[in-house]
């Protein structure tokens, strides 16, 4: 395979002018204050410390939205009262830099972990949001019907619907760790993805 030799590709996640990044990501660190916020807003761009933008795909919405005028390009959502519904974690599989990498695990707490950054000015968001659910499938209803699923009243409810916990992911990658998993050196993959992406 034909490899580009041109020069280094500087990405976002990358300190400026060798300069320190303002808000460092200490990857695999035991709590959310000594891993460091990821900050993938367009509010503060001196803030940014990750490659990309909140929801991925969907920011080509809020391109639209702005550029239609129906929303100010410096709109931060609020987030009071967005915590997640259920807890989950922290849990000991969340320290290490190389165990979870195509994700911040921290990223449904941001409201609570960050809640004094973000009261200052600083534009954290989530990066995953955990919300209950009812779903109603007619496979459950079958089983109950047929003696194979009992209605509990907590997982299976009154009437077949089930209880559910659902999440919304945004991918957040640690580069070092997805690299490693592939066996490539981080710059050979730094270099792909600009250029798989169109300088994304």
């Amino acid at each position: 395979m034909a490899k580009n030799s041109s020069g280094h590709i500087r990405l976002t996640s990358h300190s400026a002018g060798g300069k320190p990044l303002r808000f460092p990501i200490n990857w695999g660190a035991s709590t959310a204050h000594e891993r460091g916020p990821v900050i993938g807003s367009i509010t503060a761009r001196s803030h940014r410390n990750v490659i990309g933008a909140h929801g991925g795909a969907y920011s080509i919405y809020r391109a639209l939205a702005v550029s239609s005028g129906q929303l100010n390009p410096l709109a931060r959502p609020d987030l009071k009262d967005t915590g997640p519904l259920t807890d989950i974690g922290p849990h000991p599989q969340w320290i290490g830099n190389g165990k979870i990498v195509s994700l911040d695990p921290w990223g449904h707490r941001v409201a609570e972990d960050f809640k004094a950054e973000i009261d200052d000015g600083l534009d954290i968001r989530p990066t995953i949001a955990v919300t209950q659910a009812r779903l109603t499938l007619p496979e459950v209803r079958e089983a109950i019907e047929m003696g194979r699923l009992v209605e509990d009243g907590v997982i299976v409810r009154t009437g077949g619907e089930i209880g559910v916990i659902k999440a919304a992911v945004d991918p957040v990658w640690y580069l070092p760790g997805v690299a490693e998993r592939f066996g490539v050196s981080e710059s050979d993959l730094r270099r792909s993805l600009f250029e798989q992406t169109g300088g994304m």
